[in-house]
């Protein structure tokens, strides 16, 4: 273990200290945060059982001996594994909304979750309470059908994954939120598991990173599952599959909410005829298409 310097006293002295280090190491973010500071301010907070949000309350206070051990020890776990802070932590947010998380499954960051929280659908939906069945497609770690069980008061959800895995960190978080009577685990590949199924809303956060990127993955990326990452060599083998079958899982003006990353170019290329609308997300990124019970294909 790299042991602290002498001279590092207080909370502050040792977020300055891992932000160096962590910069001067070249690690990559995007699991919950996009920064240096930001990556170490979380994953320090968490170790010293402080509250997140709080951070500018303690920033002066004194660590004792064993603390600065223990600081000192998952600064160089995230240094030297290179694991995400949300895998090193154990957790991850969407707002206020915590999951469980392991390498078992992604690493919770869709847009969709803040599209839904933010009511950017109701143009489509109209009022929550209209929404009484939806599917989470490619659930992971079941973030998304959490979300819209708190977004659609009356719906019941069901969150559907081929990995069993990641359906046993879902049924954590599922029970974690009492949501055990709304959310129904369903082991599908995509639709296959599904059959007879129809819903107002269906979302899916599914693999979409093309095989070209999937070969420049940072080492932080490599700890995810890749099957929840690779889908083929232009990154859309799962949204071909979801738009064949979309409709017929889909009620009378229901609704197709999906998420595809960097890739909306070589969505709108490869469907030229499918009127997608793009929702922007807080980001600012148009990276999640809406479509219609009757804009997909028969």
């Amino acid at each position: 273990m790299t042991a602290p310097p002498p001279e590092l006293a207080t909370l502050r002295d040792f977020l300055r200290w891992a932000t160096s280090r962590f910069s001067a190491a070249g690690l990559s973010f995007g699991h919950g945060t996009q920064n240096a500071f930001d990556e170490a301010a979380w994953l320090l907070l968490h170790t010293l059982r402080l509250p997140l949000d709080q951070l500018e309350l303690f920033l002066d206070a004194t660590l004792t001996q064993e603390e600065r051990g223990t600081v000192a020890a998952i600064i160089d776990r995230r240094i030297g594994e290179r694991l995400p802070a949300a895998y090193l932590t154990g957790e991850a947010w969407l707002r206020d909304l915590r999951f469980r998380v392991d390498p078992r499954v992604i690493v919770p960051r869709s847009h969709i979750a803040g599209l839904l929280l933010d009511e950017a659908l109701a143009p489509w939906i109209g009022e929550a309470e209209a929404i009484a069945s939806a599917l989470d497609l490619c659930t992971g770690s079941g973030c998304l059908a959490i979300v819209m069980a708190r977004a659609f008061p009356l719906a019941h959800i069901d969150a559907a994954d081929l990995s069993a895995d990641a359906l046993e960190v879902a049924r954590e978080n599922v029970a974690d939120y009492a949501l055990g009577a709304r959310i129904e685990l369903v082991r599908s590949d995509l639709f296959d598991g599904l059959a007879g199924r129809r819903y107002d809303l269906i979302v899916s956060n599914p693999p979409y990173v093309t095989g070209e990127a999937m070969r420049r993955l940072p080492p932080e990326y490599r700890h995810e599952p890749v099957q929840a990452l690779a889908a083929g060599e232009d990154g859309l083998d799962a949204v071909r599959a979801i738009l064949a079958k979309a409709r017929a899982h889909l009620k009378p003006e229901g609704l197709l909410v999906v998420e595809v990353g960097d890739n909306r170019g070589g969505v709108e290329k490869a469907f030229p005829a499918l009127p997608f609308t793009w929702l922007e997300a807080e980001s600012g990124e148009e990276t999640v298409f809406v479509l219609q019970q009757d804009q997909l294909p028969r």
